[in-house]
């Protein structure tokens, strides 16, 4: 039987382990010494409000799905209808391949097709590797296309609340309290930021991180929080704020990472 995030990596070192699913080429569950640093899921279900998932070609949502480049317009598909939007890119839902494997290592690959909305094609490698200090996270994407293309990424880890309640998390030595945050924070690259005794960290490459205590959502409602570097706010393929142009050629090139030293 094939689980419904497909096929399972096991990655281990020391006391740590982590699984990486083939359904796009996400995080599903990473732990520490026993204890699950990450609100994942279970091998028998679906992912659920784009738990670990990889954000590409675009993070977050773009508005009517609309938007322009280089003199053309293009349509997407509205992945959340109810709010006119199209929502963390194309890759979510695809199955991805093993390219590298170790102990404490695995590379997913994905090649994205051109499609209606974004007639480009992008060659994905997502790293995710073990070692003494944690996870690190390295997120490369290739134009292999024939044209420049439109680029943005972004990933969805949640962070599980220790008391199962965000209020008491500490977020840069502030407890969150009763605020309800889904915000878009424009940050100095690289930066850091700790989450009671973790360290989520990003290179030059991620300008802006997603802070977002799930309150809308069943799941999530207020037992963990998502924290999501990206490059480029929401709406970016509308507004040009931060969005990358891949020429043909062209390959993006980051890393993030959870320190738990």
């Amino acid at each position: 039987m094939i689980p419904p995030s497909g096929e399972q990596h096991e990655l281990g070192h020391g006391d740590q382990r982590a699984v990486v699913v083939e359904v796009g080429g996400g995080l599903r569950t990473y732990s520490v010494g026993g204890r699950e640093l990450l609100d994942g899921y279970a091998v028998d279900e679906m992912c659920r409000s784009a738990r670990g998932q990889v954000l590409i070609p675009w993070p977050n949502r773009i508005a009517e799905g609309r938007y322009e480049f280089d003199g053309h317009n293009y349509q997407l598909p509205l992945t959340e209808p109810e709010r006119g939007t199209a929502i963390h890119g194309f890759v979510r839902w695809s199955s991805w391949r093993a390219a590298e494997r170790d102990d404490d290592r695995v590379v997913m690959e994905h090649l994205l097709h051109p499609q209606p909305g974004y007639p480009f094609t992008l060659l994905v490698r997502v790293e995710y590797r073990l070692a003494a200090d944690g996870l690190t996270v390295r997120t490369t994407a290739e134009n292999v296309g024939l044209t420049a293309c439109p680029f943005g990424a972004g990933h969805h880890p949640y962070f599980a609340a220790p008391t199962r309640r965000v209020d008491d998390v500490v977020l840069d030595g502030e407890p969150i309290g009763s605020a309800v945050l889904d915000d878009t924070r424009a940050r100095e690259a690289p930066w850091r930021l700790r989450i009671d005794d973790l360290t989520v960290w990003a290179d030059e490459k991620w300008p802006y991180v997603q802070l977002f205590t799930g309150d809308p959502l069943p799941d999530v409602a207020r037992r963990s929080l998502a924290v999501e570097p990206m490059t480029c706010p929401p709406n970016a393929f509308r507004t040009g704020e931060s969005l990358i142009r891949l020429e043909p050629g062209g390959v993006f090139d980051a890393t993030w990472g959870i320190a738990v030293s």
